[in-house]
């Protein structure tokens, strides 16, 4: 008896009007997850699909087993699911003689048929407990699980962990978040219906599964609501006004069931008798007479069914053309990668044109000969160009050759350079140690101009240099900072078409190229150093621009005023004029000394506040 009454709930496909189009077109839709679930995140497509929500023991598991006609989801007093379950059922066919055939299908267990249900409930638990834990935990990555029944119409349903409020376990502090976030990740796309269950004998205006189901759906015309536990309400109560959507409603309406009880379940009461007694608690309460649609397991099957199959046709026509789109771009993407080229003299030749296209295009964009030049900025060669002839240079016209070197220091060298002994004329030695000084201090902006043009073919993107006006000090501090977050190595604007085929070779190419310029870095500085170092060994005083000895005298009367002979002077008859040539000298060159702070040795010429008071005596020179 309770196996007729079920085959009457659920006729086979070809009996129904919605069932035949929702035979062909949902399983293809099943398909399309499978292969989705595969791609995981990369998968934009959103498909049609069914979630359950509701609280924890709000009656979730049972009404799905009621949907299936048997006992395969794990049970217990805490929250039993705790990853997504993304059910698949399909309607297959009875047996010639009448037989059936009922199985599970696992997508992570590929060929392996579950014929015993008791069997899917225990790699349910285990593939749980593989990936959540054994201790109450919860993740978010789905078990898909497909079952083949003559007793079943094609839906496809997702149950989604009951919303919890206090964790326990190894669950974390914020888990009513997480789950709840879970949850919304599924129910907040435009293409998935949600079914929210809600236990009869609670508030439903405190339903979590409505209150979520609202907050996704604020119109209500994804959401279908579900009733459960209406055999125990209390007495003289009942959910008539709840199933008519008077309380809360809802465009798809609403379902009462009654699952069945603990004791049931301890008792092993088949879900097919539930089912009778279900039928008869409606029969026997007048107040759901006139809800015969909207009440019973069979009847939510054969909603859920007709609901899906409009669903699908509804998101249809939008799905076919994201597919269509997609399909195009990953044909022209195909079709990028060429042929595929069997033999090793092939892989061989090809291998060796892309090397060459890659390094032609590299000396194109270092030499300005590139096809593809930019007229907004500048790049390759151009940008090395501006590195060496206005930061380099500016950055050497910043460096003040008498920076760090006071009268003191010139003072103290020169007194070091004559021992014990006092000196007559400026020695040379002074003057080569403070020169060298001064000649190292070219080596930080060279080195750093060498780091500059490494950063630049290592990296050019989107950042271009001012064409016109000068760096300030403060922006060649950073500049070196500015060129380490350039994000487009020059490697990857010289890409061939051919590289994208090859993803490995790509990266092993920027590889070898990183490592060729940075091997090639150590003996560029090493050579900059070298340069300095020849410089500071030979000081060429012949140079036209070098200012010194006789030369550096005459600048000295240039640049200062006749100065008139002390009265001392006067009173010992000597004229100005017929003053010996070796005490003018000595006196032009106690000018020189003192011409940078007007101050001279300890046993020179004493401070020029008065030029009148000058004194050319030989021992105060000395």
């Amino acid at each position: 008896m309770a196996d007729e009454t079920v085959s009457a709930q659920y006729p086979p496909a070809s009996s129904s009007a919605a069932a035949p189009l929702g035979h062909s077109v949902i399983p293809i839709v099943n398909k399309l997850q499978d292969i989705f679930a595969q791609l995981g995140s990369q998968s934009t497509i959103e498909l049609p699909q069914v979630a359950v929500v509701g609280s924890q023991s709000s009656g979730k598991s049972s009404v799905l087993e009621a949907l299936v006609g048997r006992d395969f989801l794990p049970r217990g007093s805490d929250i039993c699911t705790r990853r997504p379950l993304v059910l698949q059922l399909l309607q297959t066919k009875r047996k010639p003689d009448g037989t059936e055939e009922e199985y599970g299908e696992f997508l992570h267990l590929p060929g392996k048929r579950f014929y015993d249900f008791s069997e899917i409930r225990r790699e349910i638990q285990a593939e749980t407990e593989r990936e959540a834990g054994a201790n109450k935990g919860v993740s978010d990555k789905q078990i898909r699980l497909k079952i083949f029944s003559p007793n079943v119409l094609d839906i496809t349903l997702v149950d989604l962990p009951g919303i919890t409020k206090v964790p326990v376990g190894d669950q974390p502090s914020d888990i009513e978040a997480r789950i709840r976030t879970m949850i919304m990740s599924y129910i907040r796309t435009p293409s998935c219906l949600i079914l929210a269950v809600t236990p009869a004998n609670s508030d439903l205006a405190n339903s979590d599964a409505l209150q979520i189901a609202g907050n996704a759906d604020p119109d209500g015309h994804r959401t279908i609501g579900i009733i459960t536990k209406l055999d125990i309400m209390d007495r003289g109560t009942d959910a008539h006004n709840l199933l008519l959507g008077k309380v809360i409603p809802l465009r798809l309406g609403y379902v009462g069931v009654i699952n069945r009880s603990q004791e049931d379940i301890m008792l092993n009461r088949s879900i097919k008798d539930a089912i009778v007694a279900e039928e008869k608690f409606f029969r026997s309460r007048p107040v759901y007479n006139g809800l015969a649609d909207q009440c019973g397991v069979p009847q939510l099957a054969k909603k859920l069914n007709q609901i899906l199959v409009q669903h699908i046709k509804a998101v249809l026509p939008g799905l076919k053309s994201r597919i269509s789109s997609a399909l195009v771009s990953m044909a022209k993407e195909h079709a990028s990668y060429g042929e595929i080229t069997e033999s090793k003299a092939g892989q061989g030749a090809l291998l060796l044109n892309i090397l060459s296209k890659y390094s032609e295009a590299f000396s194109s964009i270092v030499e300005g000969k590139n096809e593809e030049m930019s007229t907004s900025e500048l790049s390759g060669g151009a940008r090395i160009h501006y590195i060496f002839q206005s930061i380099f240079v500016k950055s050497l016209e910043e460096v003040d050759p008498c920076e760090d070197l006071t009268d003191d220091d010139i003072r103290t060298a020169i007194q070091n350079s004559t021992g014990t002994r006092s000196a007559l004329f400026a020695p040379e030695v002074p003057f080569e140690v403070l020169v060298r000084r001064q000649i190292a201090r070219l080596l930080d902006p060279s080195l750093q101009c060498a780091r500059f043009i490494y950063d630049e073919l290592m990296k050019v993107g989107d950042f271009s240099f001012p064409i016109s006006g000068g760096l300030t000090t403060e922006a060649l501090v950073n500049l070196d900072l500015k060129l380490t977050q350039f994000s487009f190595q020059i490697s990857h604007r010289c890409l061939v078409n051919e590289l994208q085929r090859f993803p490995v070779l790509r990266k092993r190419m920027d590889e070898v190229i990183g490592n060729f310029l940075r091997e090639g870095l150590e003996p560029s500085e090493t050579m900059i150093g070298h340069i300095i170092e020849m410089e500071m060994d030979y000081i060429n005083t012949s140079h036209p621009n070098f200012i010194g000895g006789s030369k550096s005298v005459e600048i000295a009367k240039q640049q200062l005023p006749k100065v008139s002979l002390p009265l001392s002077r006067q009173k010992d008859g000597i004229e100005p004029d017929k003053v010996p040539t070796s005490e003018r000298s000595v006196k032009s060159r106690a000018i020189l000394a003192r011409q940078a702070n007007g101050v001279v040795s300890d046993q020179g010429v004493r401070p020029v506040a008065d030029v009148e008071k000058v004194t050319l005596s030989g021992n105060e020179l000395l």
